[in-house]
C-alpha cells in the first residue's frame, strides 16, 4: 500500500492538471445552465419574429446585456460581453443561425444549444451530466448511503462506501455489472466529481469513504466564468465535508462541520430543460471532439415523422398505435426530450444518456397527456410550457406504432 499512496498522494500531478482543467470546464457548463434556467424563468428567453419568420426560444443579445447589468451580474456591458463571449466559445450558446462568432451588443438573436438540441455531447460533457444526475438523484431520494463515517481518524460527513455506491448504481440501473461500475467512479472521480475522503486514493470496489467534490447547487456568479485559474485543485487533504477537531480552552473536543457555500434551490436548478427546437443539426445530440469547437449547424431541422397523423387516427380502436405511460423525474439537468409538432405534438430527439430515455421514451412517440390533462389538440410550445411550469416529476402518456 505504500507504492500505491505514493502514486495515488494528491491524486498525482498529472491528474491534478487534468481534473482542474476538467473541473474548469464543469464550472462553464453549470453556470451557463443556471444561467439559461433564470432567463426561461425570466422571460427573456421567448419565440421570437423577425422578417416574418419565428425564431423559438432565444434571447436578443442587447436586451441580455441590460438584464446582467440590471440584475448585478456584470457591471458594465464590456464585462457582460466577455462573460456572454465565454459560453459562445464553450458552445454553451450560439447565433440563431451561426452567422456571428462573436457576442455583439447588438440586437442579434442568439440561444443556448441546450433550447435547440445542438449541444455538443462530448465525452467530457456526459460525464458530467451523468455525474449531476447521480447527485440529484442521491440527495433527493431517501437513501442510507450518505452519512458521516470515520476514515484514518477523522470523521467526515456525507460519505458514500464505494461498495455500497456500487451496489445501488447497479440497484438504480445506471450500469450493469460492477466493474462498468466501478469504472464509472474512477470517471467520476478523475472529473473532480467526487474524491477520497483524505484525497489519497482512486475509486475501487471496496469498504474506501468517498464524497461528491462538486456542489452543484452552488449558485454561480457569472464572473466567475472569467476567472481563468478557477477553483483550483485544494493542496492538503482536507475534504470539503470533514468534520475537523477544533481544541478548546477546557481540553475538550468538539467538531466542526465544513460545507460548500450556499445552495440554489433545487425547484431552480432541475425544473426547466430543452423542450423544443428550431436550429439544429438533425443528429440533435452528435458528439464533437471539444466543446470549444462548433459543428456544423442546419436551420430548421426536419421532422423525424414519416407522415402527420390526427388524433382521431391516434385514438382509432383497433388501430396500428399503442399507448404508453412514463414517469419521468427530472434531474438538475432537466428532461432530456424535444417536443416538435402540433395537434399532436411529437418527440423530436432524446437525450440517450437522460431520465426521458432511461424511462423508455424515444423518438417518433406521439404525446397524449401530461400529467393528466390532455394535450391533442396543442401545439408544442402549449405542452412545452406546460411541462416547463409544472413539477419536477411528471408522468406522460405517448402512443407509438406497434
Amino acid at each position: 500500500m505504500i507504492l500505491e499512496g505514493r502514486e495515488m498522494d494528491g491524486i498525482g500531478n498529472t491528474m491534478q492538471k487534468k481534473a482542474a482543467e476538467l473541473e474548469r470546464l464543469a464550472e462553464v457548463l453549470v453556470t451557463g445552465e443556471q444561467l439559461r434556467l433564470r432567463l426561461h424563468e425570466a422571460k427573456v428567453i421567448k419565440d421570437r419574429r423577425h422578417h416574418l419568420r419565428t425564431y423559438p426560444n432565444c434571447f436578443v443579445a442587447k436586451e441580455l446585456i441590460d438584464w446582467l447589468i440590471e440584475h448585478k451580474e456584470a457591471s458594465e456591458r464590456d464585462t457582460a460581453i466577455k462573460i456572454m463571449q465565454k459560453l459562445l466559445d464553450q458552445s454553451i450558446i450560439h447565433h440563431v443561425c451561426d452567422e456571428h462568432r462573436e457576442f455583439k451588443d447588438m440586437k442579434l438573436f442568439y440561444r443556448f444549444r441546450k433550447d435547440d438540441g445542438t449541444f455538443p455531447l462530448d465525452s467530457e460533457a456526459k460525464v458530467f451530466m451523468r455525474g449531476q444526475r447521480i447527485y440529484e438523484k442521491l440527495m433527493n431520494t431517501e437513501n442510507n448511503l450518505l452519512q458521516t463515517r470515520e476514515e484514518e481518524g477523522g470523521a467526515f460527513e456525507r460519505t458514500l462506501v464505494a461498495s455500497e455506491f456500487i451496489d445501488w448504481l447497479l440497484q438504480e440501473g445506471e450500469m450493469a455489472t460492477r466493474e462498468e461500475a466501478e469504472q464509472l467512479g474512477r470517471r467520476l472521480l478523475e472529473h473532480s466529481i467526487i474524491q477520497h475522503v483524505t484525497n489519497k486514493h482512486h475509486f475501487m470496489d471496496g469498504p474506501l469513504l468517498y464524497q461528491f467534490r462538486m456542489n452543484f447547487r452552488r449558485r454561480r456568479r457569472l464572473i466567475e466564468l472569467l476567472h481563468e485559474r478557477g477553483r483550483s485543485i485544494p493542496e492538503s487533504h482536507d475534504s470539503p465535508f470533514c468534520l475537523r477537531k477544533q481544541n478548546s480552552d477546557g481540553g475538550n473536543t468538539s467538531f466542526l462541520s465544513v460545507s460548500p457555500t450556499k445552495e440554489i434551490k433545487v425547484a431552480v436548478g432541475v425544473r426547466r430543460s430543452s423542450m423544443s427546437s428550431s436550429c439544429g443539426s438533425s443528429g440533435y445530440y452528435s458528439s464533437s471532439p471539444t466543446l470549444s469547437s462548433s459543428p456544423p449547424v442546419l436551420c430548421n431541422p426536419k421532422s423525424v415523422l414519416k407522415r402527420q397523423v390526427s388524433p382521431e387516427e391516434l385514438q382509432t380502436p383497433g388501430g396500428p398505435f399503442i399507448k404508453k405511460t412514463f414517469t419521468i423525474i427530472g434531474d438538475a439537468v432537466g428532461w432530456g426530450f424535444v417536443v416538435r409538432g402540433s395537434k399532436p405534438c411529437h418527440i423530436q430527439a432524446v437525450d440517450p444518456g437522460g431520465p426521458a430515455a432511461a424511462a423508455g421514451m424515444k423518438v417518433c412517440q406521439f404525446v397524449v397527456s401530461v400529467n393528466g390533462l390532455n394535450v391533442l389538440s396543442h401545439d408544442y410550445r402549449t405542452v412545452s410550457n406546460l411541462i416547463l411550469t409544472g413539477p419536477r416529476t411528471i408522468v406522460m402518456e405517448v402512443m407509438e406504432e406497434a
